[in-house]
């Protein structure tokens, strides 16, 4: 499998982060599935052109989140407790998506609005 993930080194966002919720996507999107391997820490640092340990502090994340194991001479797999998001929740993800794009706006402004949106939408916490 092809897995497919960009760092945008001038990003505020660290690149270590990009690749933990890229990964993250793609399981919950279903384009990893449990056991699916990924590629090695030294293969992927190399096609992103960031630091062995950027990729491995990732991989540590996803790994602590119950996303991804590493396992010795397999390497890192995707768990098999990481299930893809649910149908209909994804399906509505693409729609917005869609609908965002088609509005103009890029991911940072879309992602803002989900952020809004959440928030409007909370529960306050009891104290």
């Amino acid at each position: 499998m092809s897995l497919q993930i960009l760092v945008d080194l001038g990003s505020g966002v660290p690149p270590y982060e990009q690749i933990r919720l890229q990964v993250g996507a793609h399981v919950a999107a279903g384009r990893l599935r449990a056991d699916d391997r990924l590629p090695t820490i030294r293969a992927l640092a190399a096609d992103l052109g960031v630091a062995a340990g950027t990729v491995a502090r990732a991989y540590r994340e996803l790994e602590a989140n119950g996303v991804v194991v590493t396992r010795r001479r397999t390497g890192t797999v995707v768990a098999a407790g990481a299930a893809p998001a649910d149908d209909t929740a994804l399906r509505a993800a693409v729609t917005f998506v869609d609908t965002a794009r088609a509005a103009g706006l890029d991911d940072e402004a879309a992602l803002e609005l989900v952020r809004g949106a959440l928030l409007r939408t909370a529960v306050p916490l009891r104290e």
